[in-house]
């Protein structure tokens, strides 16, 4: 009898250790091979939480939030290029001294299809017992700084430090093509300053076959782009959104229902509305258009991240504690801008500028 008996107890040890799979049933598995299961799983216990455990809380591997990006403040160059003399085919001409106005446009600006340019009288043009008391292109930015430095003196070193060429004299003399300003903002959302640059150039050349040299290419006019498809226009690396955004913008100013006369002589409140009608053109678009290329004085957006963080860094707050709330970022709330702001009427364009470059001037012996 015992010797029967040891034989079945050796059979079971036997089996136990040749098969410590679980069974087909899905029955638990013999003791020892839980035990080896248990060493196979541990190092998951250390894996980084992208595996998804719920073992380890994801706050304790979160990085620091970083706010989207803007072609604001750092690349103001290239937020403003297609609005500068970066983007004008011809060399710009020695500037005029013209009639400027805070509250109108001050940009000469060129019609898209016949090149003729609608801008305001030269100074030599008025009589002289007038010319006393109008504003002109050449004194314009020296008549908004002083406005400025008197509103708030806290602002002196970052205007002796950045010196703004969109509302100098030689900035108001760039002849602007309001069609190619437009239509180069909108290739240049949401892609990097090289890439847009990329894709504006192979968008010229669709238009300019006959010539070999890019240096020699001009941007087309609305009607030729109109006679263009988006299937052609999407070669250029256009997306689908893109290329309709540019053919409807065409077909705008084509149809005459936009012309440059009516951009230089509308009001700031009649261009918003003409131009948030376009598809491709949001309010910060047309903001950012009215600024750098109708060169209005008086523009303001409080809905550009660069100008609110500018904002909060030159009211003395530390924007690196700063954190996006409600899935937004909010460096300062629309309604506090705008208070702050109102006291540099009608020069809060130059005031905006400012905002985008001051955190790279020392302004902390100036708080207070």
């Amino acid at each position: 009898m015992s010797s029967r008996r040891s034989a079945r107890l050796s059979a079971v040890s036997s089996a136990i250790k040749e098969d410590p799979k679980p069974s087909e049933n899905g029955s638990t598995p013999p003791k020892v091979a839980n035990i080896s299961k248990k060493r196979k799983v541990a190092p998951e216990i250390t894996e980084p939480k992208t595996n998804g455990s719920p073992s380890t809380p994801k706050r304790k591997k979160a990085s620091k939030p970083i706010p989207p990006i803007t072609p604001t403040p750092t690349a103001i160059g290239l937020m403003s290029m297609p609005y500068s003399s970066g983007d004008i085919d011809n060399t710009t001409p020695p500037p005029i001294n013209r009639l400027a106005v805070p509250n109108g446009t001050n940009a000469a600006l060129v019609t898209p299809e016949t090149h003729r340019l609608v801008a305001s009288k030269p100074v030599d043009q008025i009589s002289p017992s007038k010319k006393a008391s109008v504003q002109t292109t050449g004194k314009i930015l020296d008549e908004a700084i002083a406005h400025l430095l008197k509103a708030d003196p806290k602002l002196k070193p970052v205007i002796e430090q950045e010196h703004c060429h969109v509302f100098s004299p030689e900035g108001l003399a760039e002849e602007i093509d309001p069609f190619r300003s437009l239509a180069s903002g909108i290739i240049s959302q949401q892609v990097s300053g090289a890439a847009a640059r990329s894709i504006r150039a192979k968008f010229v050349a669709l238009f300019n076959t006959d010539k070999s040299d890019a240096s020699q290419h001009v941007f087309p006019t609305p009607s030729q782009v109109c006679g263009s498809t988006i299937e052609v226009l999407r070669t250029a690396g256009l997306s689908q959104r893109k290329a309709e955004y540019i053919l409807g913008l065409a077909e705008k100013f084509h149809s005459n229902e936009l012309t440059t006369e009516m951009l230089f002589n509308a009001s700031y409140e009649e261009v918003l509305e003409a131009l948030i009608k376009v598809r491709g053109l949001g309010k910060w678009s047309v903001e950012m258009f009215a600024c750098f290329g109708l060169k209005r004085m008086d523009v303001f957006s409080t809905g550009d991240l660069g100008v609110q963080r500018g904002m909060a860094a030159f009211m003395g707050r530390d924007v690196n504690k700063l954190k996006g709330k409600g899935g937004k970022w909010k460096y300062m709330s629309e309604k506090e801008m705008e208070e702050i702001a109102e006291k540099f009427r009608p020069y809060r364009s130059l005031f905006m500028w400012l905002m985008w470059r001051v955190e790279d001037v020392d302004i902390s012996t100036l708080q207070g």
